[in-house]
């Protein structure tokens, strides 16, 4: 009787353990990421016999790791070609006061995340806000805020915007220009919400007043990378539009771009986030134990609702992250129930603006300032991420339900 006791005590010891590393981002005393914190977990599970090895490869979603994996490749092609850059350049040509710029990189970096990963935009354009503001001799605060949200916001519009869309499309099979017609209108408002937010919160970046300061310089391109690569990313994005598979479009797209005498395919690799894939990985696996050991049924009195699942998913996803949350809560839904998808969809992703941790693009934003020595506080985003995560979740509840 004793051993039965303390093989389950040790199945949800690891279980619980496990996610409170994702949770957190870390072990104490350890050098481990929410990727490896996932690996380890998931093995400990299968030694213990919760799943074995097949059950395990079988529950990892060969269709969002190959679409992830594509994506990837297909945003470092760009970004070594300079296109995000030289996007970025051609947008600040028609403003260079302080609140033409917050709307520029507002909506910019909002509508670039709803076509591409948005952890992706958060890193190449972090960097580049930080050098207008100094070059503008403006607070960098509010605008690495405006990054930080727009690319949660802007990223709810369409499938391929960030990873937890991703899978819900892989789960659902809701066609692209489908969920877009639905959700592109809450990702547009959300942004005009974020604006009006940061300039009440920040009253400087109200003026319109052109800056004398501007020193954008020029960026360079690699033309015959940047049109090759251009030319494949359209293609692409047409593929999605007209209904293609998403994975298999993406992945022809990839292969295309690795067909090249101009890059060293190392210099592409090292683009891909293997810490990401790795991660996905091991949350598959671990969202089929929960499955098995029955753990979610507590939810499901809670989704039965619009507002029960928005809530849900909110207080998950910053508790766990967006990405363990919605594959959690994914199995309380069915294929063809549209509307719960899409209020999963925007909840997982505009949640994550609540806190500094409550989405991968906010750290990476964090992170890449920190490396330049500029400093956004937990606190300063946390007075930003309240109301903007509050004001969006009403939107997405009155506009979807």
């Amino acid at each position: 009787m004793m051993l039965p006791k303390i093989y389950k005590f040790a199945i949800y010891g690891v279980l619980g353990l496990t996610y409170l590393g994702l949770a957190l981002g870390y072990l104490p005393s350890l050098r481990m990421n929410r990727a490896t914190i996932a690996l380890v977990g998931s093995a400990f599970l299968i030694a213990l016999g919760v799943l074995n090895l097949q059950e395990a490869w079988d529950a990892i979603d060969v269709t969002t790791i190959v679409f992830l994996l594509s994506m990837m490749v297909v945003n470092a092609n760009l970004s070594y070609a300079g296109f995000f850059p030289q996007v970025l350049s051609l947008l600040l040509r028609f403003t260079r006061s302080p609140f033409g710029l917050l709307v520029v990189l507002t909506f910019g970096s909002g509508i670039f995340s709803a076509f591409f990963l948005n952890d992706t935009l958060a890193l190449i354009f972090t960097p580049l806000t930080l050098s207008l503001t100094q070059a503008l001799r403006l607070n960098p605060v509010p605008y690495l805020l405006a990054i930080a949200g727009a690319t949660n916001i802007g990223s709810v519009a369409t499938l391929s915007g960030n990873p937890q869309n991703i899978l819900i499309g892989s789960f659902s099979g809701i066609r692209y220009l489908d969920f877009m017609r639905a959700m592109a209108p809450i990702a547009v408002t959300g942004l005009a919400i974020q604006v009006i937010l940061l300039c009440l919160l920040y009253p400087n970046v109200r003026s319109i007043v052109p800056c004398e300061h501007l020193l954008t310089g020029n960026q360079r391109i690699f033309k015959p990378l940047f049109y090759k690569s251009l030319t494949i990313t359209t293609g692409l994005l047409i593929a999605f539009t007209v209904g293609l598979p998403l994975a298999e479009s993406a992945l022809v797209a990839a292969s295309l771009l690795l067909v090249t005498r101009r890059i060293k395919p190392q210099r592409i690799l090292k683009k891909v986030d293997w810490n990401l894939l790795v991660m996905f990985s091991g949350l598959f696996i671990l969202s089929r134990v929960t499955q098995k050991l029955n753990l979610l049924k507590p939810f499901t009195y809670a989704v039965n609702s619009a507002a029960g699942l928005l809530g849900v998913t909110a207080i998950l996803s910053n508790l766990i992250s967006n990405v363990p949350a919605v594959l959690l809560l994914q199995p309380l839904i069915s294929q063809n129930d549209t509307q719960f998808w899409l209020l999963l969809a925007a909840g997982s992703t505009l949640a994550g603006n609540l806190t500094l941790f409550g989405a991968v693009a906010n750290l990476i934003v964090v992170e890449a300032a920190a490396e330049l020595g500029y400093k956004l506080t937990f606190w300063e985003h946390l007075r930003f991420g309240v109301p903007v995560t509050v004001l969006t979740l009403l939107l997405v509840y009155i506009w979807i339900n």
